[in-house]
């Protein structure tokens, strides 16, 4: 299938590492020309390095997404953006007993707010060529929300909210914005945590056996049985974000392997 998004200008927030990185990954592999952002100035050199290592173009960008100088500052005055992928944002560790306001307050700069500054100033170039795409990064805890973080998971519902409502706003203009809540991933950090709780556990060195176990002791985990991976939310960021796409909007796509079917 033919993407449609080569020679597209494609911007992604918190491209510097993790599943942000992939994104950036599978963008670049389809043509588009790429923008790596990272908080801090230096924080995405070594994925642009990487990326044009592999024959690609991309460009380092940094600014903090929580204000609306460092955001502005992220996108640059000569980054006409096709393709906006909010990927950026996170969580400070809490629960109802402990949380402070300040917390909430936080997250929401960082889960929303982020995305509300770059989107509205990434709509413009948008709306001059009648053609682009916004693609947010939600989570299962939307339709899921555990006890643990709800300040984190507050915000990634409101997220959801807002992503429906710019769909509305911008789907006139050719731009579609849409939502992608991956369950569980595989990160390196996520492994290790459930590595060593395994050996806490007994449960020994098969990571197949240990991610099957780690599932179960979540409540079921999903019908897969296992995790998503980076890669695989990479992809549907990309589809959602090609031409032949361009008829989706507005919907909140999980890459969760049927987890929150469970919940119906």
């Amino acid at each position: 299938m033919n993407l449609g998004i080569a020679g597209k200008t494609a911007f992604v927030s918190g491209a510097h590492r993790g599943t942000g990185a992939i994104i950036a990954h599978h963008l670049a592999r389809e043509g588009a020309r790429v923008f790596v952002h990272g908080p801090d100035v230096g924080d995405a050199d070594e994925t642009v390095a990487t990326l044009r290592a592999d024959g690609h173009e991309a460009i380092a960008a940094a600014g903090d997404l929580t204000t609306d100088a460092g955001a502005q500052a992220a996108l640059g005055k000569e980054c006409a953006v096709d393709i906006l992928v909010n990927n950026w944002g996170g969580v400070a560790p809490g629960r109802w007993s402990s949380t402070k306001t300040a917390d909430w307050h936080s997250d929401y700069e960082r889960n929303v707010l982020s995305m509300v500054r770059l989107s509205t100033s990434a709509a413009d170039s948008m709306k001059k060529s009648g053609w682009g795409r916004v693609v947010n990064l939600g989570t299962l805890g939307t339709v899921q929300p555990p006890a643990r973080t709800p300040h984190y998971y507050a915000a990634k519902a409101a997220l959801s909210a807002a992503s429906a409502s710019l769909a509305r706003e911008l789907g006139p203009y050719g731009i579609t914005v849409n939502l992608v809540s991956p369950g569980l991933i595989r990160t390196a950090e996520v492994e290790a945590h459930f590595r060593a709780r395994a050996h806490r556990k007994g449960w020994g060195d098969d990571w197949a056996e240990i991610e099957k176990r780690a599932m179960d002791e979540m409540g079921g985990g999903n019908p897969s049985g296992r995790m998503s991976t980076r890669e695989e939310v990479a992809a549907a960021v990309v589809f959602l974000a090609s031409d032949p796409a361009g008829h989706i909007s507005g919907i909140n796509l999980r890459v969760d392997g049927g987890a929150s079917g469970l919940a119906l």
